[in-house]
């Protein structure tokens, strides 16, 4: 099977073939038609290093246990590198939707031919950009649901779940102020939609001039951090500071205790990507390093808002898996906006 993987730490992604896995007990293999990139796909391939002075550049995400979805352009949540040492190939990708190919012996909730989408546990355990992959049928994998395009289907797991899980960790309920940074990517996407639900004013950060788009999306108000200090820029439109920050993109101590500057006392600073617990934040603000826990019942949710139209998953490039390589990296310079499907 083809599929887009590295072969050694600091290897760049590259098109390879690979045998077909066949499931084991309790497993199923799915034919993959989509996969979704997200920023823990180039953020924890071996050798791979952030770019220097990045503060915003997105990307989704995260393994269990890990940090989420990055940068603050587009598609957020990004994890840390792989708990164990990887066995090479490495298969990118964590996200995916498919048919079910295969099932392995034993009792089994899905059958062949069904649709289903989902997230692995990581590339170190079965990476999604490739033509066949085999999962647990009890870890975050569910049945698409009428009339949600597999495409869409593939990019909700990582960005979608750590959206409601993110909204539920920051524990607002309504009326109050939420500043996302990297809010035009994947998460910061759905968690903006999310939050205007509950009617959380929601202060969109983002990179360039989104304000047609995340206004679309329900922020109250977006602020270009290419344009002027972003502290400023909050302070102007919450002159008592706001009530939580969801920072996807920073990764260091400084750059979050930086963003999290306008939070007023009692409030949240979240981090997807392990800055809180390093930095030092304003008196009173509580620092979360957040960890998505990837359910099928959560996939199913959100599978659903999605279907009836209340979720929109916005999807900023749809390419074939041989230009998977040049969409990491596009990924990696924060040149993205919205999710990336692999369509293979």
């Amino acid at each position: 099977m083809r599929a887009i993987a590295v072969s050694a730490f600091r290897a760049a992604p590259e098109l390879v073939e690979l045998p077909k896995p066949e499931p084991g007990a309790g497993e199923i293999r799915v034919r993959v038609e989509y996969a979704a990139l997200n920023p823990c796909d180039w953020q924890t391939v071996p050798g791979s290093a952030e770019p220097s002075g990045s503060t915003e550049s997105p990307g989704s995400p995260t393994t269990p246990g890990s940090s989420l979805d990055a940068p603050g352009s587009p598609d957020t949540a990004a994890p840390g590198a792989p708990a164990a040492t990887p066995a090479f190939p490495l298969v990118v990708g964590v996200d995916f939707a498919g048919r079910v190919e295969k099932i392995g012996s034993g009792p089994n909730r899905f059958r062949v031919g069904d649709q289903v989408f989902g997230r692995t546990a990581g590339p170190a355990v079965s990476g999604t950009c490739c033509d066949y992959l085999t999962v647990p049928q009890e870890s975050a994998v569910t049945l698409v649901p009428p009339g949600l395009p597999l495409a869409v289907a593939a990019a909700l797991p990582s960005a979608g779940m750590a959206a409601a899980q993110i909204l539920e960790t920051v524990a607002l309920r309504g009326h109050e102020s939420l500043l996302v940074v990297g809010a035009a990517g994947g998460v910061g996407s759905c968690l903006t939609q999310l939050a205007a639900a509950r009617d959380i004013r929601v202060i969109a950060a983002v990179r360039g001039d989104e304000r047609r788009r995340m206004a679309a999306l329900g922020a109250t108000t977006s602020i270009d951090t290419l344009a002027r200090p972003l502290e400023e820029a909050v302070r102007e439109v919450c002159p008592d500071g706001v009530d939580a920050l969801v920072d996807l993109v920073c990764a260091t101590p400084d750059a979050f205790a930086a963003h999290a500057a306008p939070v007023r006392a009692g409030g949240i600073a979240l981090s997807t990507r392990d800055a809180a617990a390093r930095a030092t934040l304003p008196g009173g603000v509580t620092g979360i390093d957040f960890r998505l826990e990837p359910t099928p019942v959560l996939l199913d949710i959100l599978a659903a808002g999605a279907a009836e139209g209340v979720l929109r998953v916005p999807i900023d490039a749809e390419l074939p898996l041989e230009k998977a390589p040049q969409a990491l990296d596009r990924h990696r310079e924060g040149g993205a906006r919205g999710k990336t499907v692999i369509a293979l």
